[in-house]
């Protein structure tokens, strides 16, 4: 059992240039690239209210899988396995955070919209991922598992609160109560943090959660209702456009954080929750006023 849960060789002749480029696809739905393509196209093509759940559960699946890595300290395997080695760097393995989120997220998306093609779809997605990080050898079947269990779990607590209309009611308390939770919760990360170790990156989500919901807050107040969406060629167009401001305003702060001499961490913050800020207001404002959305 020690070696099925630490040993990679049996990876090896899976590899082919093929499987290779599939499932670094899988990987890819995994990072913070994506979550920054997915996510704001979510609020804005989709469903603005939906997508905001969903990024309250995966900043706390991400902490959570943040937290349990840094107390662990459980390395990746051999760097000989890995083809994903960049963008793990010296990062620890157990449990693994793809598997964790992509069970979390992908299953909750399929119960929210409660069709069989969605549950199907989610799961394919969720393996697809897990399996990916095994492929790539950058985490084992014990990291793998551990993330499922753990994406699992978080799922059924997130359904609880939705049931039981904690998050129904919470909603309905003044927009501030979520910007002191939230700015409560980044200094708190430093106290609870496993000894030896800083949660200086996963910070950078409770940052982006912030600015998240100060637009939302701003998003609501201008346009109660929910939004009425052109011929879907447009939206094409919109979500083509917004995401590509998105990331001129990331590397534009990120550069002018730099200009001006702040220190990386603090221009990394300021350009995450401006990120949230610019997911949930500015480019629905912006789409507002070239009348690409409209109130009913």
């Amino acid at each position: 059992m020690e070696n099925f849960l630490h040993d990679l060789s049996w990876v090896l002749p899976l590899r082919s240039d093929t499987a290779t480029i599939v499932f670094n696809g899988f990987t890819f739905l995994g990072y913070t690239p994506f979550f920054l393509i997915f996510m704001p196209i979510g609020y804005w093509l989709w469903d603005r209210t939906l997508f905001s759940r969903l990024a309250v559960l995966i900043a706390l699946t991400a902490v959570v899988n943040a937290w349990l890595k840094d107390f662990w300290q459980d390395a990746r395997p051999d760097p000989a396995f890995q083809l994903d080695a960049d963008r793990v760097a010296d990062s620890y393995g157990l449990p693994s955070g793809h598997a964790q989120v992509a069970v979390a997220m992908w299953l909750w998306l399929a119960y929210e919209m409660k069709r069989p093609w969605a549950w199907a779809a989610a799961l394919v997605i969720a393996a697809g991922v897990c399996f990916s990080r095994l492929y790539l050898g950058v985490h084992d079947v014990e990291d793998v598992l551990a993330g499922i269990l753990l994406g699992f779990f978080t799922l059924a607590i997130f359904a609880v609160l939705v049931h039981e209309r904690v998050i129904a009611r919470w909603r309905k308390l003044p927009a501030w109560m979520d910007f002191v939770v939230i700015i409560v919760a980044i200094p708190a990360l430093w106290l609870i943090w496993p000894e030896g170790e800083e949660p200086t990156g996963i910070a950078g989500v409770l940052f982006l959660l912030l600015g998240w919901f100060a637009g939302a807050a701003l998003d609501r107040k201008a346009a109660p209702e929910k939004p009425v969406l052109p011929a879907w060629w447009l939206q094409v167009l919109m979500a083509v456009g917004g995401i590509a401001g998105l990331f001129a305003l990331r590397k534009l702060l990120m550069l002018g954080g730099t200009a001006v001499g702040l220190p990386d961490t603090i221009t990394g913050y300021i350009a995450i929750a401006s990120i949230g800020i610019y997911a949930t207001w500015i480019a629905p404002a912006a789409f507002r006023a070239l009348k690409l959305m409209r109130q009913p």
